[in-house]
């Protein structure tokens, strides 16, 4: 059985992984997040994703690597993450009452045989319409300072939308894992073959 690895530094995408109950190993990429000049958002991810996956991938023997980045979009422009209580109020106030857009890149790596498959997974939030005290009590008790557009959807975040857009609800946390077993599976890896039994 190829080693899964999960090349990510993020706690949200490792926990999405652990629902599949399969092993794995998470090592964390060194990657430039810059964006290209005139490069669109769906380029980006999937470049990034690529990269990510690449970056572990160098130096993995017999290996499925998988890779995963996310921007939001709102008003044609990306949306990233505020990393100060005041960029997230601005954030959140100018998406009160709208849709932001979210686009995943995933990419899977098989080292043996040196094969990238990759793919970007939309999913569309609308949000609620708040008020100045609904964002102050969020983002006090949240706190989603590195979540890009403010959003942590797998906690408290959730309070703020309306309703959801997508395929799959785990696009939206950031690792799409319906298109990433489906991935494996062509890489003749059945995430139900391998699980492990529960307590």
């Amino acid at each position: 059985m190829p080693k899964l690895i999960l090349a990510s530094t993020s706690p949200f995408r490792r926990e999405l992984l652990e629902r599949l109950n399969v092993p794995f190993e998470v090592e964390s990429p060194e990657t430039d997040e810059t964006p290209l000049p005139d490069e669109t958002p769906l380029s980006l991810v999937r470049r990034l994703a690529i990269a990510k996956a690449s970056a572990i991938a160098a130096n993995a023997d017999d290996a499925l690597v998988i890779g995963s980045d996310q921007v939001a979009i709102h008003g044609g422009e990306i949306v990233g993450k505020p990393h100060t209580h005041e960029n997230a109020v601005a954030q959140l106030k100018a998406a009160s009452g709208t849709v932001v857009r979210l686009l995943t890149g995933v990419a899977v790596i098989n080292t043996r045989e040196d094969r990238i498959q990759s793919d970007v997974i939309p999913f569309s939030v609308t949000f609620r319409t708040l008020d100045d005290l609904i964002i102050e009590q969020y983002l006090r008790a949240e706190q989603p300072y590195g979540c890009a557009g403010s959003l942590k959807a797998e906690g408290l975040g959730i309070a703020l939308l309306e309703k959801f857009d997508g395929d799959d609800p785990t696009a939206l946390i950031g690792l799409p894992l319906i298109r990433v077993i489906e991935m494996l599976r062509s890489e003749g890896f059945e995430p139900l073959h391998h699980t492990r039994p529960t307590s």
